[in-house]
């Protein structure tokens, strides 16, 4: 069986979350579908999404699960995006947390 993944992240402003997703998963979308939603594909079946939801905008939660965590860490830094939040669990997996500008939380782990 094929597992795919296609993540949606609602927003209240296009714009301004397309510059700041481009500048986070570092380039401009791989798709926009149309004028309220913008794609990145992530990897080989794995999506992730905005869409113009006003109503719904800062309630989105995504977790990436990464085998270089240090190396994507640094990259987001180095584009100028801060984690609000990292965490260290007991198990030794690490996360960052990430606020997009509605709130909405990316986290990438590893």
């Amino acid at each position: 069986m094929d597992l795919y993944l296609f993540a949606g992240i609602p927003v209240s402003d296009y714009q301004r979350a397309l510059s700041w997703y481009e500048k986070f998963l570092g380039g401009p979308p791989t798709m926009i579908p149309n004028d309220i939603e913008a794609v990145w594909d992530l990897a080989d079946g794995r999506s992730v999404y905005i869409v113009v939801q006003p109503e719904h905008a800062g309630h989105g939660l995504v977790t990436l699960f990464v085998s270089e965590f240090d190396e994507w860490s640094a990259t987001i830094t180095a584009r100028g995006i801060e984690p609000a939040r990292t965490e260290k669990y007991d198990n030794g997996v690490r996360k960052a947390v990430y606020l997009d500008p509605d709130g909405n939380e990316f986290g990438v782990g590893g």
